[in-house]
């Protein structure tokens, strides 16, 4: 039997995001005093309820799959090069910290919150471990019975990434969700458009799949062209186009959300819908409750991701979250892979909201969204920058007809490319940020991950701007406007001047019938690794790396574990994270209901 080693290391990057979080609240929060007044207490370790010895941040990527998923465009799991899941983490502590504010204030004797870096990984996958766990509409299994995973032929396979080369040796990230501007923008480089028209479905699937397997063709007429060629060949067709930098430091660093007052505060009664203006829900306690959220009312009318979880966590605290869809339901439904009628991604973000649907191009839709947003406590959206103004539901609009309403926009880039942004979209936000050559050795070229890393930090900032708020509402009455983008929470991932340099030990090691990440303390002391081989004398990293092929994951599990070293099997199968007995409590196994399996609820309230 494996010897248990507990991770003695606190996450300290977590911790620093969520204080850093939490202070950036302060000024709009109440103050806490009196009995019962204390300050709400958070606790963020490793594993949480994953029953693993998880001694670090590359334990927690390897074991809960975010190596997997970040890995796939190049050939096999990688980590990534900077503490994403701890960042994760340390939102989810401040989400529920501000989150007791929220329900103290309302009368719910909730005092602490616990959380973990896993869970954090757990949600930041979630949506590929719905597509890669569901069934297919064929008919829903019995309960209990076993889930059969998807076919490998499935699962998406290397495929390469979406960055560009071009004859300068730049390196180019490439946005449209316009076919029609994709082909006119290939046609300007010299390609056909059925050529073209073969680059269109990976390239807009790489957001599900995180692998861009396009035609060799089009990355060789890129290379034939020189960046000033392909910058003009974007202008010209509406395409989004932004060089790829190798320094990982942020080009900007904007606050994680901003937070603007409403109009002056109102008395804390709510008016009957027909007789006058809603105030805040009343502050106490609704019979039974036992999540924060409980007894308040979101309206969303978001697409995609990023506003889609900023909604989804916000009824896992206990929201009531009512979704704006146009006439037919959103496109995003049926996507495949499906589970049951649903587009597994989309059930992961949206399932257990009600829909209304409007159709926001007529006056009688815009008229739907206004009579919501009037009884909601928080209106959130991710439209392009200039809609709500030109629908006449920008929060100028809203908020003076609802003081108390909280009116959150969650945006690509903010403010910082004036009013012509490119696409707002999450591997741009990466390239703009640094994040896309934070995110990788210094011995790979720069580039996105296509796991959709901004999305999911920027929907998990969206939702704590909301929070603080709503924390800052229960004392002034008042609501507020925030503002956050997918740039401002990737500016929160802290990252080092300059890109790291790997060895082979720190890169995932091929073992008999796996692969095995090693601990912090073994990639510190390769001299402890190589006393393990036998017979092996002096050997470069690479050759001792190779000499793991000859056991397998568990002999070396067990091996290193022995001489007071930590290792973790690397997750190569999502789907085996609803079946692993280590995951029973962080993970729920598809159900009849969803179809797919799914993370908890990332907090634990007492």
């Amino acid at each position: 039997m494996t010897p248990r080693l507990r991770a003695t290391a606190r996450p300290a990057v977590a911790a620093t995001i969520a204080g850093r979080l939490l202070r950036h609240a302060a000024p709009g929060l109440p103050e806490l005093s009196g009995p019962g007044r204390e300050t709400p207490r958070y606790t963020v370790d490793w594993a949480g309820p994953v029953d693993a010895d998880l001694p670090d941040e590359r334990a927690v990527q390897a074991a809960c799959g975010l190596m997997q998923v970040h890995g796939r465009a190049t050939g096999g799991p990688l980590p990534l090069a900077v503490d994403y899941a701890s960042v994760v983490a340390g939102v989810l502590a401040a989400q529920g910290v501000t989150a007791l504010r929220v329900a103290r204030a309302r009368g719910l004797d909730l005092r602490e919150v616990r959380t973990s870096v896993a869970q954090g990984a757990l949600l930041a996958v979630g949506q590929y471990l719905a597509a890669e766990t569901a069934r297919d509409n064929s008919g829903s299994p019995e309960p209990g019975a076993p889930h059969a995973p998807v076919a490998a032929s499935d699962v998406p396979q290397a495929g390469g990434l979406a960055t560009l080369e071009t004859a300068d040796d730049a390196r180019v990230e490439v946005e449209t969700l316009d076919p029609l501007a994709w082909r006119k923008f290939w046609a300007r480089l010299g390609v056909a458009p059925a050529l073209a028209g073969r680059g269109w479905l990976p390239f807009q699937q790489r957001f599900a799949t995180a692998v861009c397997p396009l035609p060799d063709e089009l990355r060789q007429a890129a290379r034939r062209r020189t960046l000033a060629e392909l910058r003009a060949a974007a202008h010209h067709t509406g395409v989004s186009l932004l060089a790829v930098g190798s320094d990982p430091a942020p080009a900007v660093g904007p606050a994680p959300w901003c937070l603007t007052p409403g109009p002056a505060p109102v008395p804390r009664t709510r008016a009957r819908p027909d007789t006058g203006v809603p105030g805040p829900r009343p502050a106490v306690p609704v019979s039974g409750a036992v999540l924060p959220l409980t007894g308040l009312r979101v309206v969303e009318s978001t697409r995609r991701v990023q506003g889609p979880l900023a909604g989804h966590v916000l009824r896992m605290l206990g929201a009531e979250v009512v979704r704006i869809e146009p006439p037919g339901g959103d496109p995003m439904r049926w996507l495949p892979p499906l589970a049951g009628d649903c587009s597994a991604r989309f059930s992961a973000l949206n399932a257990g909201k009600p829909v209304v649907e409007a159709d926001l191009t007529t006056a009688q839709g815009r008229d739907t969204v206004r009579a919501l947003a009037a009884e909601a406590d928080v209106f959130l959206h991710n439209w392009a920058p200039g809609k709500a103004p030109r629908l006449g539901l920008d929060a100028s609009d809203l908020l003076p007809g609802h003081p108390a309403l909280v009116y959150a926009w969650a945006s690509g880039f903010g403010d910082a490319f004036g009013d012509r942004p490119p696409l707002g979209t999450d591997y741009l936000a990466q390239v703009h940020s640094g994040l896309a050559a934070a995110v990788r050795p210094a011995d790979q070229p720069p580039a996105p991950s296509l796991m959709t890393l901004t999305d999911v930090l920027g929907g998990l900032v969206c939702a704590q701007g909301v929070l603080a708020a709503l924390a800052a509402r229960e004392a002034t009455g008042r609501g507020s406007r925030v503002d956050s983008s997918l740039v401002s929470a990737a500016a929160l991932v802290p990252r080092p001047a300059h890109r790291p340099r790997w060895t082979a030990l720190d890169r995932p090691l091929r073992t008999a019938d796996g692969q095995l990440c090693l601990g912090p303390e073994a990639r510190a002391r390769p001299e402890a690794v190589l006393r393990l081989l036998d017979g092996a004398g002096p050997t470069a990293t690479e050759d001792l790396a190779a000499r793991f092929a000859c056991r397998t994951t568990e002999e070396w599990t067990a091996r290193l574990a022995e001489a007071g070293l930590t290792a973790t099997p690397v997750l190569t199968d999502l789907t085996a994270l609803a079946r692993a007995p280590a995951f029973r409590a962080a993970v729920a196994p598809p159900d009849p209901f969803t179809g797919h399996a799914r993370p908890y609820v990332p907090w634990e309230f007492a």
